[in-house]
């Protein structure tokens, strides 16, 4: 029988009763930003500054119960009138409380412990941060010094060993897209390695080119979208992927009960059953960038921003500076983003209705000379 002293029984016995605490939860590198928000205009989320027209939200309003307040959600009936705005069938579809617990459920189901991960960067920060969380291996493509993509370097990072890709299209925050042949030759590369694809689509409307089609009739395919960007509900919360029933089922286990806001719900369906919503949105998109893109050209400032509600924008002086300035002095909220290519650190602006554009615009030419 092993003989142990006094201190020795102590050292096991705390040893066994240490609190755990998942170290690469731990280590994670996570920014919040709670600032108050509400009295600026806010170009730095890629939000749509004006929103739904109010008589939009009255109506919706008028639908709203007691009963709906106080019961769990029900998504059938919603889920039928997305399958059918899509022209396809509620077994390919799940609906997600925004589309990044679409995403992270992908990455949990569909990928292991240590598993290989490659995506382009920069992107959106949330598929480097759910991989660092479950402990996958984040494999970077960056972009190159032009802020163009060779297709290429995707594909050579496509491996047996690989068993997710992730692609943007349009990408957050570089705003490039794919083209059909593009895609295609990426799709195939990824089937013949086995390695599942996920194509985030959360910037669809502003650029109409989708590959849903895809995640519709093929296997190991999914969409992520979201109704956050132009259908301006980023404060209800819903997405939702679009895959093979099989995949979706995967998916839909990963889910926590009643994960879909009842109020998101309402609004959805009136938008996508109102076509002249839609209609709306996207003119007043359109009207709003064209404005902004001249004005840029105008006044000589090089922009980047294919597609997106977004655009890259190089100043003339001191990006970092005129953020702060426009914040203070101008109530506009906008972000910086650093070695943005040969654009050096640079502003990085929502787009929105033209009235707001200008405010924007004359903005910065007060504050950046």
């Amino acid at each position: 029988m092993l003989a142990l002293n006094k201190g020795e029984i102590l050292t096991i016995h705390n040893l066994r009763y240490m609190y755990y605490l998942n170290p690469k939860i731990k280590d994670l590198h996570r920014i919040f930003d709670q600032n108050e928000r509400k009295d600026y205009l806010r170009l730095d989320l890629n939000e749509n500054p004006g929103g739904l027209p109010q008589d939009v939200i009255d109506d919706v309003l008028k639908d709203i119960t007691p009963q709906i307040v106080a019961q769990y959600p029900e998504t059938l009936h919603f889920t039928e009138v997305l399958a059918k705005f899509l022209n396809t069938d509620i077994e390919h579809i799940c609906l997600v409380n925004g589309s990044a617990e679409g995403i992270r459920y992908i990455i949990q189901a569909f990928t292991s412990p240590g598993g290989r991960i490659v995506g382009v960067v920069p992107s959106y920060f949330m598929f480097q941060v759910y991989s660092e969380m479950y402990g996958r291996s984040f494999v970077k493509v960056p972009y190159d010094e032009d802020l163009t993509m060779d297709v290429d370097k995707i594909i050579n990072e496509i491996t047996p060993d690989t068993e997710l890709l992730i692609l943007l299209n349009p990408n957050n925050p570089m705003g490039n897209c794919y083209t059909e042949d593009e895609f295609r030759r990426i799709y195939e590369a990824a089937r013949v390695n086995e390695v599942t694809l996920l194509v985030d689509e959360a910037y669809h409307y502003f650029y109409p080119k989708t590959f849903i089609e895809y995640a519709l009739k093929d296997k190991h395919v999914f969409v992520t979208r979201t109704f956050s960007k132009l259908f301006s509900m980023a404060g209800c919360r819903l997405g939702y992927v679009v895959g093979w029933p099989e995949g979706i089922k995967m998916v839909q286990k990963m889910c926590t009960p009643h994960n879909t806001n009842a109020f998101a719900m309402k609004f959805a369906e009136k938008i996508i059953t109102t076509p002249s919503i839609l209609e709306d949105l996207i003119s007043k998109f359109k009207e709003g960038r064209e404005y902004l893109i001249d004005n840029l050209y105008k006044h000589g400032y090089r922009h980047k921003g294919e597609a997106g509600n977004f655009l890259f924008i190089e100043v003339k002086t001191d990006a970092e500076k005129i953020v702060r300035r426009m914040k203070e002095e101008k109530g506009i909220l906008i972000k910086s983003y650093p070695n943005v290519g040969d654009f050096g650190t640079c502003l990085r602006v929502s787009i929105g209705e033209k009235a707001y554009m200008e405010k924007f615009m004359n903005a910065l030419l007060d504050l950046d000379r």
